[in-house]
């Protein structure tokens, strides 16, 4: 289900302990620059420090505090796509990814929190460096293990925890001991320190440094272990490490080797296991295990056994309270990918790792119209390990055909979580990590085409194509209709129907006798959408019919559907069957909103807005209207970039304006853009005229001016244009307009030439 709640600050599981200096001092730091990044070793608290501090400015911002993990992101060139998937935003668009994250955040007054920087140092750096040139409104917040290095970073390094001396008698309120207690009743019920649990206490706290996350993995052992024995081990052990002497070793060794004994308490089961999951890139869960780390040393029935036990030492945790997925900390995991290449098996457990994303992938390709749903949200939970696991397979000599494989067998994934440009990425390493003629390249190709197809590149799709066909071994029955379908798609949104003809009798062919019925049920949605295109709207109904005959009983079966429910209804009200079309309307918001397709919901809720209009609801139209530009934002292109439904929608437009009034329809646009997504789908599907409860709007005045409209406000005061306004901001012409739109009805005035005056008057008190 869509939640405009994307990148939102994770739940913590376990309580803050202590830190008020580290967060009081990076608050403070917040309110001096909009870039602070807080430092620290691994282990040392860095990411806990900076979600509370998060969670503590939040109310600062507008638009409030978003978070982005780039822990198990390895590929630099993605960060710009990392960023923006994290804040919901599709990547169906012909731009560089920076470009739609930049304008996404110009208009936005936010806290960034980005977290791990340290192994894309570079590509953080200059992502942040444009993003705060750019985006006046965002404050960055990193954590890292070095500065950044950007013009203007104010930078804290996060100690380990304060550690008492043993005879202190307040020792219980520094926050070391007082971590170590807590995680300690978590372990043990009923745990409390008496006298000389107190001095133990502090000795292991001491011994550890102060280092949260080595304290916490020695608290675990007191399942089996009294305090007082824990302790002495604790201290046997470094004693061997530093000969006996008082010598302190660094904190970084000190917290490897509290792993290192973490790790050779561990069963042998137990130590295999933590190396293996290393490989994971994001979180798993338990059937992931079994499927990637079984085998040589630790058999199947044994891999749930010892994830248990990795979890009660701390070394494995939940993703979610009481869910059925685990993840490991970054610090942990490199420890595991250590272990791992010393024991020779990198190679071999990256290959399974490979195999069962591919396994995921061809899933849902090979039963996309059957296991649709169950499918396609296994492989969003997975999305960090098919990078790596991308990443790895092209970066290893011999398994290019293996990546291009899983790249083009993802197709599903791509379009239905509208990463276009993330997917094209990939092919595109595929193509040109095959020979020229290598038949193996024809998938990839033509799945690249398709992606591109639907960002407007159509030039560029068709050519893919051509070479694809042109190749000398020819794909097999199954590809070589996929090949014509991606064609005849791409010819349909280039507007060449005649051309399209006999695309259309040659995949046919190919599928049926392939038997690959999604191509088929594919075949009528795209033929569906041309008749609709070239105005035979009873053609257009009963090929939909037809389509949705035959997905008939498949109920798991979203995308289509609900693609064929878009044009049937677009089609139903252009013939003035208003009461059909809202039939067929509903249905496809209620699935796109479930997939969490926000170019197909942008479709449902236009399509919906024209219905209403030739119902002449007015103000369900205007609202419907404004809630699908946001996501068309996000998307890029309205409409895909048709020019038929484009202009459709500008007469909507110029109707709406006309019957209510330019005032009242920008309001009720706003609201609509405005509201969260989830209710607006809701009243879309019920039928509502009105949004309820309806958006509070403030008076009139500058203060209910969102950032990206001050600034496009103080534009319109010095004279500028709307195009000229979009050229100095960078953005569409489109967006401008709906800008100036809500600027006159909240600062309620009804010419531009009035924007500057109300701007010049003092701020309502």
């Amino acid at each position: 289900m869509i939640q405009r709640t994307a990148g939102a600050l994770p739940r913590q599981l376990t309580g803050f302990v202590g830190r008020e200096e580290e967060v009081a001092r990076v608050t403070d730091l917040l309110g001096q620059g909009r870039l602070v990044t807080v430092l620290g070793p691994g282990g040392v608290g860095k990411t806990r420090i900076a979600l509370h501090v998060a969670e503590r400015v939040a109310p600062r911002y507008a638009d409030g505090a978003r978070f982005v993990e780039l822990s198990g992101l390895r590929d630099p060139e993605l960060i710009a796509h990392t960023v923006a998937s994290t804040l919901g935003l599709a990547e169906q668009d012909a731009r560089c990814q920076l470009d739609v994250l930049l304008e996404y955040l110009r208009g936005r007054d936010l806290l960034l929190v980005l977290d791990t920087c340290e192994h894309l140092s570079d590509a953080c750096a200059m992502l942040t460096e444009v993003v705060l040139r750019e985006c006046p409104g965002v404050t960055v917040l990193a954590t890292s293990r070095h500065a950044l290095n950007v013009l203007g970073e104010f930078s804290h390094p996060v100690p380990p925890m304060p550690v008492p001396d043993p005879d202190d008698a307040d020792a219980l309120r520094h926050s070391a001991v007082e971590l170590f207690e807590r995680r300690a009743a978590a372990v043990v019920p009923g745990f409390a320190l008496d006298e000389t649990g107190r001095r133990d206490a502090v000795r292991l706290c001491r011994r550890l440094d102060g280092i949260p996350l080595a304290i916490e993995l020695a608290t675990v052992r007191l399942r089996a272990l009294p305090l007082q024995r824990l302790v002495e081990r604790l201290e046997d052990r470094f004693q061997l490490l530093t000969g006996g002497s008082r010598a302190a070793l660094s904190r970084h060794q000190t917290l490897r080797t509290g792993i290192e004994w973490s790790h050779d308490l561990c069963t042998p089961q137990e130590r295999v296991l933590w190396r293996r999951l290393s490989v994971f890139a994001g979180g798993f869960d338990a059937e992931a295990a079994e499927e990637v780390c079984a085998g040589d040393g630790l058999d199947r029935a044994e891999v749930l056994e010892a994830l248990i036990g990795l979890v009660d030492k701390s070394v494995v945790l939940r993703a979610d309270q009481g869910g059925d997925r685990y993840r490991q900390l970054d610090t942990l995991r490199e420890y595991g990918a250590e272990r791992l290449a010393e024991a020779g098996e990198e190679r071999e457990l990256r290959g399974r790792h490979i195999e069962r994303c591919r396994r995921l992938a061809d899933r849902l390709d090979r039963r996309f119209t059957e296991e649709q749903l169950g499918s396609f949200r296994a492989l969003a939970a997975e999305h960090a390990d098919i990078r790596v696991a991308l990443e790895y397979a092209f970066g290893t000599a011999g398994w290019e055909t293996r990546a291009a494989h899983l790249a083009a067998s993802l197709w599903g994934y791509w379009q239905i979580s509208g990463r276009l440009k993330e997917g094209r990425y990939w092919l595109s390493k595929a193509v040109e990590a095959l020979p020229e003629h290598a038949p193996e390249r024809v998938w990839p190709m033509g799945v690249r085409a398709y992606l591109g197809t639907f960002r407007g590149e159509l030039d560029e799709a068709l050519a893919d194509l051509d070479q694809a066909t042109d190749l000398p071994e020819g794909p097999d029955e199954r590809l070589r209709g996929r090949i014509h379908l991606y064609r005849h798609l791409a010819l349909v949104f280039a507007g060449r129907h005649d051309d399209a003809v006999p695309e259309y009798d040659a995949c046919l062919a190919a599928a049926k006798a392939a038997g690959d019925f999604t191509t088929e049920v594919s075949l009528l949605a795209q033929q569906a959408y041309l008749h609709l295109l070239a105005g035979r709207l009873d053609e257009a109904v009963a090929v939909g019919a037809e389509g949705l005959a035959r997905l008939e009983g498949l109920d798991t079966e979203m995308w289509l559907r609900s693609y064929i429910l878009v044009i049937t209804s677009a089609a139903l009200t252009f013939k003035g069957d208003t009461d059909g079309a809202e039939a067929a309307a509903g249905p496809a918001i209620r699935m796109k909103r479930e997939l969490g397709d926000f170019v197909g919901l942008a479709y449902s809720l236009e399509v919906s807005a024209l219905g209403a209009l030739g119902q002449e609801r007015l103000e369900r139209a205007a609202w419907l209207l404004g809630a699908a530009d946001p996501l068309w934002e996000r998307a890029g292109e309205r409409l895909g970039g048709t020019a038929i439904m484009e202009a459709f929608h500008q007469e909507a437009v110029r109707a709406l304006c006309a019957g209510l009034g330019e005032g009242h329809f920008a309001e009720l646009f706003a609201e609509g853009a405005e509201h969260p997504l989830d209710e607006v789908a809701d009243a879309a599907v019920a039928g509502a005229d009105t949004l309820t409860p309806g958006r509070r709007d403030p008076p009139p005045g500058r203060a209910a001016l969102t950032v990206r409209e001050r600034e496009v406000a103080g534009l319109i005061a010095e004279g500028l244009s709307n195009r000229a306004i979009a050229e100095r901001l960078i953005i569409s012409k489109r967006t401008v307009d709906t800008h100036v739109e809500n600027i006159l009805a909240k600062l309620g005035v009804s010419s531009r030439v009035l924007v500057g005056q109300r701007l010049a008057e003092p701020a309502p008190e």
